[in-house]
Order: structure tokens, then sequence, then C-alpha cells
């Protein structure tokens, strides 16, 4: 079961692996937005508490292998390739070995669920500035969105009431939930997806995403919060953040959380210093007791999630979706996004 199809490439954020690649890769992350030094120097603390080394490489090359087994026991004969945007494996490099190796047309997954710029039309744009920099790249073509895919809620449904179980049993019954994704500009947020469509697509899809993963494990109430900022101060970007929400949390005399940050696939960099070390330092502060639920990654419903992304192509498979918010992507015959869905604020006239 391949049809013209030879490869799958898993196209990710990238991360350094050694001290000396952090501040590079920074400047990479960065480069046109306008961060402060000094906002770049505070973010190169957060890798090098951990040795300099981001999890994300490690993790996206297990969910690869993750994928390769799901592929084999389904019979889908595609290598996996990986390459990254902001550090290696470059993803130039990467479609550059897939064109050495006889690729001519391959899948693209995103490790994105999201629409809005910088969770899908960014990735558009990756592969656009691969392709270019490749000649006789192959035919390279995008993933739909997965934010409401049931095997991804599943999995985070599963992982919230494993941390509720984490929690002090007197304290479980009346635990807040609280979900977190990465915070964007609020003018980007305001742009993201088509213009018919209202815009504010990534915030909706986020709210979406919580509401189901809520009702799959029985809270009637949850709050959606942000993290991981990396803006100028004066540019207004999504709130409350997740420290500042603890503290009107605490106020309101909430003694028990559970967090889940259901914007990320995987327990990367972001993941463990925004929440493991400054949102669990806060609640410890605060008296408040805290459990974290698990990124899905590593779960095996993920890797059947992206086989099922991949089957929806190659024979005609139905889409599984749960929510109610749109969700975009591509088809084998090209991009049913709008030209215009999800331009970058600072292009937009």
């Amino acid at each position: 079961m391949t049809g013209t199809v030879d490869a799958l490439l898993l196209l990710s954020f990238g991360g350094p692996e050694r001290p000396e690649d952090v501040m590079p890769f920074l400047e990479n992350v960065t480069r046109g937005r306008g961060v402060p030094p000094e906002r770049l120097a505070e973010v190169a603390q957060h890798y090098l508490h951990f040795g300099g080394v981001s999890p994300i490489n490690a993790l996206n090359r297990e969910l690869i292998t993750a994928i390769e087994t799901e592929f084999a026991t389904r019979g889908i004969d595609l290598p996996v390739y990986f390459g990254n945007r902001n550090w290696h494996p470059m993803v130039e490099d990467t479609v550059a070995a897939m064109r050495a190796d006889g690729i001519a047309d391959a899948l693209v997954f995103p490790t994105s669920a999201w629409g809005g710029y910088s969770g899908c039309r960014q990735y558009d744009e990756d592969i656009e500035r691969a392709r270019a920099a490749v000649s006789d790249a192959p035919r390279l073509t995008k993933l739909r969105q997965y934010f409401d895919h049931p095997l991804l809620i599943e999995s985070f449904a599963d992982a919230i009431q494993a941390a509720v179980d984490r929690l002090p049993a007197d304290a479980r019954e009346r635990a807040r939930l609280v979900f977190t994704a990465h915070s964007i500009p609020v003018a980007a947020d305001a742009a993201a997806g088509p213009p018919a469509d209202g815009g504010r697509l990534y915030s909706r899809q986020v709210a979406e995403a919580a509401r189901l993963c809520a009702a799959a494990t029985g809270f009637d109430e949850f709050d959606v919060v942000w993290q991981s900022r990396s803006g100028p101060p004066q540019v207004p970007w999504l709130e409350p953040d997740i420290v500042d929400h603890l503290e009107a949390l605490a106020g309101r005399g909430v003694d028990a959380v559970v967090v889940c940050p259901v914007g990320f696939v995987s327990d990367h960099l972001e993941v463990v210093w925004d929440l493991d070390n400054e949102a669990a330092a806060k609640a410890a502060e605060l008296g408040m007791s805290f459990a974290r639920a698990a990124t899905p990654g590593p779960d095996p419903r993920f890797a059947r999630m992206v086989a099922e992304l991949v089957a929806e192509h190659l024979a005609g498979i139905a889409a599984r979706r749960l929510g109610t918010v749109p969700g975009y992507g591509c088809t084998r015959d090209g991009a049913i996004c709008a030209p215009e869905c999800c331009e970058p604020v600072r292009r937009r006239k």
C-alpha cells in the first residue's frame, strides 16, 4: 500500500544537541522577529540547565522508529526521513538525501497539529525552501492538521487521568484541569486561518482540543492558558500565562491542579522547563498539589495516528475527526487552504 508515494518526511522544529549549538540554534529560531538579545540569553540558560541538549531530536527519532514499526504492521512500505526547520538535520539536507536516494514523491508529517502561521503555514514554507534548494527535488505533500484526531484525544485523555491519579488521594476530586499551548502574538492569532473563516483558528482549535480532552476524562470545567512567550514585551500575546494563572487559581482557593500541555506532541524543552520547572515551582510555592499530564508522542497511538493520516492518502480512507472547529490541510491534488491563509502578520498590508 504505497501508490505513487515513495517516502514519509517527518518535519519538526529542531533543537541543539551540544552546548555550543544553543545560541546558533536560538538565533535561527528568532531571526527577523526582533527578540531582544537578553531574552535569547535567558532562554539559552534553559537549554544549558539540561547540558545544552534539547530532548526534541531524540524524541523525534524514537517517534520515527515507532512509525516504522506501525508501517510494517500495516504493510505500508515507506522509508521515514527526518528534517528540521532550525537545527540539524536541516530539512534542506534531508530533501537532498531523499533525492539522492531516488525519492520522487513523499508525504510530510509536521510535528504540529495546528493551524496558524507557526503551526501550519511555516511548515509549508519550510517545504518550499527545501525544494528550492535542491534541484529535481521530490514532490512533498504535507498531511492535514490533526488537532482533533480521535487517537490524539484518547492519548491525552489517558494522560490526564494518569496525572489525576498521581495527585494526593484527597485532592483528586477537586483538582482544576488546566490546558496549555504555546502563546503567539494576538495579531498572529487574529490572522490565523482563511480570511473567510474569521481568524483565530489557532486559539479556536486549541480550545476545541481542550474541550474534547476534558469531555473524554469527565471534567465539566477547565481552563485554557498559554506558555513559552518569546516576543518583545510591547507586543500583545495570548494570555494568561500558566504561572500567572496558577497564582489566580490560588487566590480563588484552588489547591490542586492537573496541567495538560495539549499544544505539544512531545516533552521537549519548553514543556519540561515551563511546566516541570517554572509552573511546578510556582505551584509548590503556593502550596498547590501539581501534576502534569504526559504528551502523546511516545504513546503507540500517536504512531498509529500518523499511519492513519498516511493511509488517508494511500488508500482513500475517510478522515477521522471529533471536533467542530475547522481543520485544513492538503490533498494529493494540492493545498486546500486559501492562498492568503495564515499569512504572517509582517506581510499583511
